[in-house]
């Protein structure tokens, strides 16, 4: 059973952003204020990644736990209507893992940022530090 109204879930839905989220912006921004320049969910790579640099020929996924189903503790399955959940979220986890495929076979370096590893200061700070070492690595 749900706890909201009809209205209620409707809105809180379409309050639930595909491009610049927070977590985005905030990798965007580090990125930026560390030299990087980047495109921004570029359509023309498969997946639509949030940050592409084509200088370092590498794509970055700023990815939510829920929708794609991290293995952490952010994950909780959803209690009601299951039928449509877990079809919905082991469909979006398959297409990830088939973009990520794509993106590998072309040459592209792929880098996935959970949004667990920037909830607080300092994980974000470490896996901020990771990410520049991550695309100068494959560079």
């Amino acid at each position: 059973m749900d706890n909201h109204t009809k209205e209620q879930r409707h809105y809180n839905m379409s309050r639930i952003r595909n491009k610049a989220t927070k977590p985005e912006e905030t990798v965007r921004k580090f990125l930026f204020a560390k030299g990087f320049r980047y495109r921004k969910n570029d359509k023309r790579f498969a997946g639509r990644p949030d940050i592409v640099l084509p200088k370092y020929k590498t794509i970055i996924f700023v990815n939510g736990c829920f929708w794609h189903m991290h293995d952490c503790p952010d994950f909780v399955l959803p209690k009601s209507n299951l039928d449509y959940w877990i079809p919905k979220l082991q469909r979006n986890k398959a297409r990830d893992t088939e973009n990520v495929n794509t993106l590998k076979s072309l040459g592209w370096n792929v880098i996935i940022i959970w949004t667990c590893e920037l909830s607080t200061i300092q994980k974000r700070e470490h896996r901020l530090s990771l990410l520049v070492e991550e695309i100068k690595q494959f560079y």
